[in-house]
């Protein structure tokens, strides 16, 4: 099986990376080949009988994602995204990446006939938005209240319709905010959720630019990762007509992460947090929803987290 994965050098891609190769297999078919993508060439992976190509290039760019779809890519990933606060910054650069990079793929996967081709893509919470119904489903009309959330809605509507048109084999899959990333801060309007938690644990101050009541709909890492692998070897009959829909997240208030970090880490660790509002981020992050009903996930298969606590423990573990 050849896995060809856009966006690879990021968080998300690099985990996916990882597990692949360490499970050896995908839809019962052994991994003999990943091309993985991004703007700058990905990492070195360890990976003993598969051939690994990195590649550094700008997939916006008609044509240059060309040489790797001639060589049929059983499954794409496509992870390669500007974040939420970034293309909410800068509409062009959110456009190319988010929107113009989907239509380039898609219209690159016709042109080389992938119509068989399993085409995972990530799409956000933040495509919904404006006046929803306390409890949202999958069906929920899609108002996203920022370009971020519109350019993944765009691009699930080209997903839906190309595979309408048995051009290509999608799935898109609507991430929650995902806790608790390693690393530092970046510009997504959600990192705060990650860092009051991250920073603390590690003994460093945080900021927390929300009110306390606001409530999120996350997931961790490692269920999104498996969610992604899951999702590609799903048959697409199972999928029916319509290709998007949410990932089973839970529902936590910023008050539930705080009090979390305190149970696992003292007065100590609360204390470094400290509370600065940020209008424009409380604008962002406020618009997106924080309850859903997953039944269509859950009835696929995808399995979330159970609990605050277990995504605490599971980023404590990863990170020892």
């Amino acid at each position: 099986m050849h896995i060809a994965i856009t966006g690879a050098a990021g968080f998300l891609g690099q985990r996916l990376v990882a597990r692949l190769l360490s499970r050896g297999t995908l839809a019962g078919q052994a991994i003999r080949r990943l091309t993985l993508i991004d703007m700058v060439e990905p990492p070195v992976v360890a990976a003993d009988g598969v051939e690994v190509t990195r590649l550094a290039m700008d997939i916006t760019e008609p044509g240059r994602l060309d040489p790797v779809l001639a060589t049929k890519p059983d499954v794409i990933y496509h992870l390669a995204a500007v974040v939420s606060a970034a293309a909410e910054a800068d509409l062009a650069l959110g456009m190319r990446v988010n929107f113009d990079a989907t239509r380039v793929l898609l219209e690159g996967c016709h042109a080389h006939g992938l119509a068989g081709t399993r085409l995972v893509m990530a799409s956000s919470v933040a495509a919904y938005g404006g006046e929803l119904p306390e409890v949202v489903d999958d069906m929920t009309a899609l108002q996203p209240q920022n370009s971020y959330g519109a350019q993944k809605a765009m691009s699930e509507l080209l997903i839906n319709d190309y595979s309408r048109r048995g051009l290509v084999d999608g799935r898109v899959l609507r991430l929650p905010t995902i806790i608790i990333r390693p690393g530092r801060p970046n510009a997504a309007a959600s990192s705060f959720a990650s860092s009051i938690l991250r920073e603390p644990l590690n003994g460093e101050a945080a900021v927390c630019p929300v009110p306390s009541d606001l409530s999120m709909f996350v997931m961790s890492p490692q269920k999104v990762v498996e969610a992604l692998i899951h999702g590609a070897e799903l048959a697409g009959d199972a999928l029916g007509s319509f290709r998007a829909f949410m990932l089973p997240g839970i529902t936590v208030s910023v008050a539930e992460m705080l009090e979390t970090l305190r149970q696992v880490a003292g007065d100590e660790a609360l204390a470094l947090v400290r509370h600065e509002p940020d209008p424009r981020i409380s604008a962002i992050v406020s618009a997106w929803p924080s309850r859903f009903t997953t039944r269509r996930a859950l009835e696929l298969g995808f399995r979330g987290d159970g609990d605050l606590r277990e995504i605490v423990d599971a980023y404590l573990k990863a990170e020892a």
